[in-house]
């Protein structure tokens, strides 16, 4: 048995094949029934899957991701708890089934709808694995043989080491890449220009001076991560943050902004001193209900959706990541640096966030190899 808390107070619920979970108001697990509780959500829920994504209690996108996999254990004929039993190589196929079953659109009602993309399909997933692992914890479900622990490093706030472990899955769809092109430099001067307060204007300067992630950015503390003396902000993983926002792959770095861009960002930090004082993130709403409280994810999309009917000028957080990117490698900065800023894993990435065409990598190659013409010798193999 365990609790989940609606409108109405204290329910209870036990966890059994035939759970129907939906409704944008919350969820609640009901035994052979389709009545739902609104408002009803887990009090207690895992966060064994990623800790990079902390899973604080299920919501509506959870709650979808969920429901269509009943569906799909509907049509199966099976139970959460057959799956959990199932041997590795069936659970393994019956979880790329059900992958698959996804990118067929047959979760769809409404045939018009849009097929999803592989790495919704993904998402969807990885909420089903985050709900078994809550299974786990609160009942005797037996742990899935198709996630394996894998770990990385990252730093607190102090700059200690700690290493933290997470379950993956190496069946997932292989994901598209994303076509999208840099901001240019006159698209950002005239956003500035159309913005109706500082603070929307220091949000697109220090996403497009810093190339940060637009998860790190709204998770930086200005009573910790900023140097006033240097004029750097940093970026560390955090699982604390009260908007859930979060630096991706626990990347640990540190970008300096331009001294006018700082000057500005202690205008921004005087002017609104009243909302900025009660808490210690950067970015927070100032007018609304909300007012005082940290700024989320999906007001910056609106904003930038606002600016875009204003302006006519299409612009989002990912747009002047690339913009930054690409703003350094005109300014001479090696690749690899630019990698290390961006905080990726592989150069490889890099180049696909840079405008490098077939020409400049020719080019670049050609200047390479007149530098080290001698890499193996092969004068001397002939």
């Amino acid at each position: 048995m365990y609790s989940v808390r609606g409108k109405d107070g204290e329910q209870n619920g036990t966890i059994c094949s035939g759970t129907y979970l939906g409704r944008k108001t919350g969820i609640f697990f009901n035994p052979g029934s389709s009545e739902l509780a609104d408002g009803a959500v887990p009090v207690q829920v895992s966060d064994a899957f990623d800790p990079s994504k902390p899973f604080p209690e299920y919501r509506w996108p959870q709650a979808k991701s969920i429901r269509f996999y009943l569906e799909y254990l509907d049509e199966k004929k099976m139970e959460l708890s057959q799956v959990a039993e199932l041997e590795f190589q069936e659970q393994y196929e019956h979880y790329v089934g059900f992958l698959h079953w996804l990118k067929a659109g047959n979760h769809l009602h409404e045939k018009k709808e849009k097929l999803p993309s592989n790495k919704t399909c993904n998402a969807y997933l990885k909420d089903v694995f985050r709900f078994f692992c809550f299974l786990e914890l609160e009942s005797d479900m037996e742990r899935l043989k198709v996630l394996y622990y894998d770990s990385f490093t990252t730093h607190d706030s102090i700059g200690v080491k700690r290493k933290l472990r997470f379950r993956s899955f190496n069946g997932y769809l292989k994901e598209e890449e994303r076509n999208v092109r840099p901001a240019e430099h006159q698209e950002i001067l005239e956003l500035l220009k159309q913005c109706t307060n500082c603070r929307d204007q220091l949000l697109i300067m220090l996403l497009a001076e810093t190339g940060y992630r637009i998860g790190e950015i709204l998770g930086v503390n200005y009573t910790r991560d900023i140097d006033y003396e240097r004029h750097t902000i940093r970026v560390f993983f955090r699982d604390d943050n009260e908007n859930k926002a979060r630096a991706k792959n626990a990347a640990y770095r540190r970008s300096k902004v331009s001294d006018a861009t700082f000057q500005f960002l202690l205008f921004y930090l005087s002017k609104y001193r009243e909302f900025l004082q009660h808490q210690p993130m950067l970015f927070v709403n100032i007018e609304g209900e909300t007012k005082g409280k940290a700024l989320q994810v999906d007001a910056v999309y609106r904003m930038l959706e606002r600016m875009e009917k204003k302006t006519g000028i299409h612009t989002t957080p990912h747009m002047l990541r690339r913009y930054f990117g690409n703003m350094r490698r005109d300014a001479g900065w090696p690749l690899e640096m630019i990698s290390e800023a961006y905080g990726h894993k592989h150069i490889d990435t890099t180049i696909k966030y840079l405008n490098l065409v077939d020409d400049q990598l020719m080019e670049a190659s050609d200047q390479y190899y007149a530098k080290h013409s001698a890499l193996y010798d092969v004068e001397k193999l002939l």
